[in-house]
């Protein structure tokens, strides 16, 4: 009985943290996602970009090649431009062409959404919906730039 208690404590304090650790993150913009990414369009100062359904530009990083994500390698990167994640098919919004959605594998067996063969991107300094200040930004190497519905760099 003694061992069965000792368990049970064990599995609370487990929840607990984990349940504190989402709620000191919540209501902020997350690449991570519980359901399949909708990815829609957002018309901006820069003209319509992809966007999240929550309306936060999306971005694409000019190291990467050949479908593959370079951010999540370098050192503090994935936590300045986290990958937008999905647990099944992305969904496009009007204007957004399905053929040119699709996934790739990150480290750990995430599944990140690509555009074009671009991955996506947010990035966390966003703070409010329709944001396109960091668009065209270098950092970590490479440029980050919003796409259009082409599937073609804004910057």
């Amino acid at each position: 009985m003694k061992r069965i208690s000792l368990f049970l404590a064990g599995l609370l304090s487990v929840a607990a943290s984990a349940s504190a650790t989402a709620s000191a993150h919540a209501g902020l913009p997350t690449a991570h996602s519980s359901r399949a990414a909708k990815v829609e369009l957002r018309r901006t100062s820069l003209g319509e970009i992809l966007s999240t359904a929550s309306g936060f530009t999306l971005y694409e990083f000019t190291r990467d090649r050949g479908k593959r994500n370079s951010c999540v390698g370098m050192s503090g990167c994935p936590q300045v431009w986290p990958a937008l994640q999905t647990s099944g098919r992305p969904t496009p919004g009007p204007g957004v062409q399905a053929s040119l959605l699709s996934t790739i594998k990150l480290p750990g067996g995430a599944s990140q959404v690509t555009y074009a063969g671009h991955p996506l991107y947010l990035y966390s300094g966003d703070s409010a919906p329709g944001e396109t200040g960091y668009v065209g930004v270098n950092a970590f190497g490479g440029a980050w730039d919003a796409i259009n519905s082409a599937g073609h760099a804004i910057r």
